[in-house]
């Protein structure tokens, strides 16, 4: 048995940390800060247990100047709004004592234009932080997290940032954390991917690292920011999911499943509504990767349409996309809400500012569908009696 093992079927549930418990203020499509914080998801691990999960999904936690967290300003601090470093550790430990490891979204690729670093650079080109980012004309012409000026790319070729995004990430992990979901992870290079294992896994070797390896809305112009092989080559000739997926085989423990889901968008949430085929299509594929490679699947999340909204609001179909999801030997990830029935009114869509806050709205926890809670409850037990 390998250390991360115990990632392979894992139940994950995802929270946005603003939006899922303690909020001051329920303004569905607003994006600001709401109030939610790290205690008050830890006075829902009872929900949590209820629900069967295994492992909780935070989103971006480091101090921050949006409510997302992904804006990063410190990567050694807790945003105040959400808590402290004390709320975190009571969390951490909290699920631990439930039998719930906790992961969290983890930032390395940019940081907010407000981070003290960078707002030096663009004012001194003597700062030790010039060489932390990447100017074409300093200034204003720097790479960034594709073409948002707002998140300024980190040079982690530099070796001062590479280890500061390295030390912080240890800095987490020392408090007890299980693991991490890397933003973005086709935007720093391979070489800093391997020495980013390398560094991890000698201090803590069951820290689960799982990749965002996703390329919707990437347009030519942005190929510039990022760092898969032979980008521009395979720009002409096309570049697949699949591919992208593989890249990271032997310096990651696994990426999400973004095929998955396209290949349950297309036959079941707008399509027949039929999933039994799927299931020997998916798990052949499955086979051609490596073994202990994970391949975390999800239905949903926070930047997409929920998966009810997919369905056009038929919990049928979508119930029958959970059951594939959690047939397969692979971990499987709820976003928080789904199993209390959440949708929205209008789609999410690449390039439209602040349509992804439909997929962003406070938890349901008043009106929530029991029976879709419970058909969840029981879809999480059968996984865990198939596959324990």
């Amino acid at each position: 048995m390998t250390s991360t093992d115990w990632f392979q079927n894992a139940i994950v549930y995802h929270v946005l940390i603003d939006r899922f418990a303690g909020l001051t203020s329920t303004e569905p499509l607003c994006p600001e800060f709401l109030g939610g914080t790290l205690r008050a998801i830890t006075g829902k691990l009872p929900y949590l247990e209820e629900l069967g999960i295994d492992t909780l999904w935070l989103s971006p936690f480091c101090k921050t100047s949006a409510y997302h967290g992904y804006h990063v300003t410190d990567y050694f601090e807790v945003e105040p709004r959400f808590g402290t470093r004390d709320d975190l550790r009571r969390l951490i430990d909290g699920g631990h004592t439930a039998g719930i490891r906790i992961i969290a979204d983890f930032v390395p690729n940019h940081c907010g234009r407000s981070h003290p670093f960078f707002q030096e650079a663009i004012r001194d080109r003597r700062s030790r932080y010039f060489s932390w980012f990447s100017f074409a004309r300093w200034p204003d012409d720097y790479l960034c997290f594709l073409d948002v000026k707002e998140l300024p790319k980190l040079n982690l070729n530099c070796p001062e940032a590479r280890d500061h995004v390295v030390r912080a990430a240890k800095h987490w992990l020392s408090l007890g954390l299980d693991g991490f979901r890397l933003d973005h992870v086709i935007g720093p290079s391979h070489d800093f991917w391997k020495f980013f294992r390398r560094e991890i896994k000698r201090d803590y070797p069951a820290t689960v690292l799982i990749g965002e390896a996703w390329l919707e809305g990437i347009d030519r112009r942005h190929l510039k920011t990022l760092q898969i092989r032979n980008k521009y080559l395979r720009w002409i000739f096309g570049v697949s999911q699949e591919g992208i997926q593989r890249e990271y085989c032997g310096e990651l423990d696994g990426v999400l499943d973004f095929r998955f889901r396209d290949l349950v968008r297309t036959h079941i949430t707008h399509g027949t509504g039929e999933g039994p085929a799927l299931v020997d299509i998916l798990r052949r594929r499955l086979a051609t990767y490596p073994k202990g490679y994970f391949l975390p699947t999800f239905l949903d999340n926070h930047d997409m349409n929920r998966i009810l909204y997919e369905c056009r609001n038929d919990r049928e179909r979508l119930k029958a996309a959970a059951r594939l999801q959690f047939s397969l030997d692979q971990p499987a990830i709820i976003y928080y809400g789904t199993e209390a029935g959440m949708t929205h009114e209008y789609p999410v869509a690449v390039g439209r500012p602040h349509s992804d806050l439909q997929a962003r709205q406070p938890m349901h926890w008043n009106g929530q569908d029991k029976e879709l809670f419970a058909f969840y409850r029981e879809l999480i037990r059968q996984k865990k009696e198939r596959f324990d």
